[in-house]
């Protein structure tokens, strides 16, 4: 069987980002605002919003970049969502994203 994968950001209502994987983001964004996992990090930060999604056809790729993604700073995130590029670059660049030269404005 061919399944698609996501790896997705969701903004939770304390302004916080949750990164996850999913093969079917439309089931998952509705069991995430229903809170059906009590003990999940999103579950008292609900509603959430889909921020960013990424669409991967092998399901090892789709692992790596979860991961990656998970390890980067909120500037870092909020660069990949707004599709920053530059900035992204930047503060992968710096390793230190409080560096008073990137230091972003909505911090």
């Amino acid at each position: 069987m061919y399944y698609q994968y996501y790896v997705y950001i969701l903004e939770c209502s304390d302004k916080s980002y949750y990164t996850g994987i999913t093969n079917d983001i439309s089931k998952r964004l509705e069991q995430h605002q229903a809170g059906t996992k009590r003990d999940a990090y999103t579950y008292k930060r609900r509603p959430v919003t889909l921020k960013f999604h990424q669409e991967f056809n092998d399901v090892l790729q789709a692992i790596y970049f979860e991961k990656k993604i998970k390890r980067w700073t909120r500037a870092k995130k909020k660069a990949l969502i707004d599709g920053d590029y530059d900035m992204l670059q930047i503060l992968s660049e710096c390793r230190n994203a409080t560096h008073y030269k990137y230091k972003l404005e909505s911090e």
